[in-house]
């Protein structure tokens, strides 16, 4: 399967509307979800299954702050298994599925069926970082999965975990027979306290009206595109910009670290057992191989302290 680069960059953009009564995140993720693509191998139905999740961390991730992240468990039933993606305040995304090698019979529509893919289960979504009281804490919301479709069931989490009405489009547009990610984006409209019962019943119609997100990003939409189409006529203004990429913090060094943290026992025994060790990251499928020599190192600094 062919995941061919966007030339695009992806972006996100934050923004607030009416009178500072309704927050507006919107982002296109077509390079972001085709690289998570490449790094899987995935096939067109679990591609479409991340991509709405890894856009869906990066619009909850936008409020976040410096050294913050959100990360979305979907531990759904079904023959996808689980999804995992994590977003941090600059624009890093990263994610993957449990089994990248699935695909579903199309529904009666047409469409990919990522519900039936997904399948019932839990969602889980964890922010950690510095919150109200400046400690390094994390926060975990759990809610039942609604649909499957990724977007109805953050939009559930948001307002039944986090009280906080809202509405999310997630979209990612596959190419056909080749399996190349032809768009993807989303966008999330919260109501925040003050809006009017005639703002609410505009957002409503706005947001049940707007087209596809896959339609409006492969017609060239930008991320302020796809504001406007979510808000209608509302004024509104930019809060904040980003670009997004799919980012892994794993390295050769953390690596050794994580090994090390076995102790010296454990590591001699894989010395013995397999004479090195071979290490993949489960988020971006990097592989990291550590020789015979590489584990004696480790051996010796742990034993010299």
């Amino acid at each position: 399967m062919t995941c061919a680069p966007s030339s695009r960059p992806d972006r996100l953009v934050h923004a607030i509307a009416a009178k500072d009564t309704v927050r507006v995140v919107a982002a296109t993720t077509t390079q972001l979800v085709q690289e998570a693509c490449r790094r899987h191998k995935a096939w067109k139905t679990a591609t479409v299954a991340l991509g709405r999740a890894l856009t869906g961390a990066a619009l909850i991730a936008s409020s976040l702050k410096t050294n913050e992240r959100v990360t979305i468990y979907i531990e759904g039933r079904g023959p996808i298994g689980t999804i995992a993606a994590e977003a941090d305040a600059h624009g890093a995304v990263r994610g993957y599925v449990q089994h990248p090698q699935t695909d579903m019979p199309l529904r009666p529509d047409g469409k990919l069926n990522v519900g039936a893919a997904v399948g019932k289960g839990v969602l889980h979504v964890i922010r950690e970082g510095g919150f109200e009281i400046g400690l390094k804490e994390s926060y975990r919301g759990s809610v039942p999965l609604v649909s499957g479709e990724i977007a109805e069931d953050l939009t559930y989490y948001l307002s039944a975990s986090e009280q906080i009405p809202s509405a999310m489009s997630l979209g990612v547009y596959m190419e056909p027979g080749d399996g190349v990610v032809g768009a993807a984006g989303g966008f999330l409209v919260q109501v925040l306290p003050g809006a009017d019962d005639a703002i609410v019943s505009h957002l409503e119609r706005t947001v049940a009206a707007a087209p596809p997100i896959t339609e409006m990003v492969r017609a060239g939409a930008t991320p302020e595109d796809l504001v406007q189409q979510a808000i209608g006529g509302l004024d509104w203004r930019l809060l904040a910009e980003r670009p997004l990429k799919f980012s892994c913090t794993c390295s050769h060094e953390r690596t050794e670290r994580l090994l090390r943290a076995l102790g010296v026992e454990e590591i001699k025994a894989l010395l013995a057992e397999q004479g090195q060790v071979e290490v993949t990251c489960h988020y971006c499928n990097a592989v990291y191989r550590l020789s015979a020599e590489d584990l004696q190192r480790l051996i010796a600094l742990e034993t010299n302290g």
